[in-house]
């Protein structure tokens, strides 16, 4: 009996690699049909509904970069809304930091300082155009122009030295309609823009990237609300969304209304509500979404992952349970 030749060593990876792919393409695939793995959906139906909103509530989104209050929160944007609630947005950055952006966008192979200012300041109007989409007053927004990226240094080594950010070359905010233009890159700064905010909204929710959402501009954010609100005594108007959640979430990617947006595994310790969203909701977050055309034209199908049929909304942690006084002997 004649022996069949062995596989050669060297078409063995190639072929595993080619498998592990066809089934990575696979479960990636799953909840396309009709089930979202590892039970997620059946979790997400089952987590308690978002609270209704009330006429005269004032409700803050803060949004490291234009975008991303789109993401998260469009859908809860459109409904606070409808029962008559205010809502204000403010975009800390003006997202100018990524330059594959910036060359595809505008034709160059290697972006210099203005193109990516040129990048900040079309971001910026997309944002106002996304949220005039979803209804939100121009005067009930305000973009702070701070550095892409680079608010971890603000936080930090730069919270009184002007940082220079190395994509823009910029050291103070240059965005047009900035809220303080001309504002060094520093913390101080940044921290005085966010209490001007508060000032001028005096919101009763302010919605933020949650600590654990892995992009650290967001987790930047997030660290600055938890401090600011705490000074103020108002930490539990504090509320948390994610968009940079773990490994490939949102699944699957891509545009798909009629699925569940899961819980994101990076934040599963978190609490969570659920805005299920009609419809309607539903169409005008992908209008929303579609106005940040420099970002979906290299990032639409992770973007418009997030259409879905609800959101979700951390209300934190709840309070750690007292510690019980201990008599002595």
């Amino acid at each position: 009996m004649k022996r069949l030749p062995l596989p050669r060593r060297d078409h063995l990876l190639p072929a595993a690699l080619l498998l592990g792919g066809l089934g990575l393409a696979v479960w990636i695939n799953l909840p396309v049909m009709g089930r979202v793995f590892d039970g997620s959906a059946i979790r997400v139906q089952a987590l308690p509904t978002l609270p209704a909103f009330h006429t005269g509530q004032r409700v803050l989104i803060l949004s490291p970069h234009p975008d991303d209050e789109t993401l998260c929160c469009a859908g809860m944007i459109q409904r606070a809304q409808a029962e008559g609630a205010g809502v204000w947005i403010t975009w800390v950055t003006a997202g100018d930091g990524f330059e594959f952006d910036a060359a595809l966008t505008q034709g160059v192979l290697r972006p210099q300082a203005h193109n990516m200012r040129a990048l900040g300041a079309a971001r910026a109007l997309e944002a106002r155009q996304a949220a005039q989409i979803l209804g939100v007053p121009a005067d009930h927004t305000f973009i702070l122009g701070y550095p892409d990226r680079g608010l971890a240094r603000l936080t930090t080594s730069n919270y009184a030295r002007p940082y220079t950010a190395p994509r823009t070359a910029a050291a103070a905010v240059y965005v047009p309609g900035a809220l303080t233009p001309n504002a060094p890159y520093t913390g101080e700064a940044l921290e005085a823009d966010l209490n001007r905010v508060l000032d001028r909204v005096n919101p009763d929710l302010v919605y933020a990237p949650a600590p654990q959402d892995f992009h650290t501009d967001h987790r930047t954010v997030a660290n600055l609300a938890m401090r600011l609100l705490a000074q103020r005594h108002q930490e539990r108007r504090l509320r948390y969304w994610v968009v940079h959640g773990g490994v490939e979430w949102p699944v699957p990617k891509g545009l798909h209304g009629e699925l569940p947006l899961t819980i994101p595994p990076r934040a599963r310790s978190l609490p969570w509500n659920r805005a299920d969203l009609t419809p309607a909701e539903v169409d005008r977050k992908l209008r929303a979404v579609n106005a940040y055309r420099t970002q979906t034209r290299i990032l639409g199908r992770f973007m418009r992952a997030f259409v879905r049929r609800n959101e979700l909304l951390s209300p934190g942690m709840p309070d750690p349970d007292p510690i019980p006084d201990i008599e002595g002997p």
